[in-house]
């Protein structure tokens, strides 16, 4: 092959119109993630793009907008138990699976209820 796939530059999650300030305070006031500049090109489109380390997220709008139920952006963490009490003192739900072997992992969904996961590994 003449092409090589680097890295996954970002995810885009889809909004309804007008969610911008949300997004803000979901993707960067709970999760803490870093809010960016768009590009002035992109700008018109709507939506809020967020990056944290090599993680980025782009939030675009869509009309209409269905939320993404099965298909989700699954982020690694450290410290899973404590990300857990944070999100539900803030009154997100969180949704453990146990069927992914040497994981603990829990899903919630976005204020747009677009589905995440969030998963620990577990050393034997």
């Amino acid at each position: 092959m003449t092409f090589q796939l680097k890295k996954l530059d970002h995810i885009q999650l889809s909004a309804p119109k007008g969610s911008e300030e949300t997004s803000i305070k979901f993707y960067r006031d709970i999760l803490g993630f870093v809010e960016e500049e768009k590009p002035k090109t992109l700008k018109a489109n709507g939506g809020v793009w967020f990056k944290k380390g090599e993680m980025a997220i782009h939030i675009g709008i869509e009309e209409p907008f269905t939320p993404m139920k099965k298909a989700h952006p699954a982020f690694e963490v450290s410290g899973i138990g404590a990300l857990q009490a944070h999100l539900e003192s803030a009154g997100i739900s969180t949704k453990w699976d146990s069927k992914l072997p040497n994981a603990r992992r829990f899903y919630i969904k976005d204020p747009f209820g677009n589905r995440l996961e969030f998963l620990e590994w577990q050393t034997k």
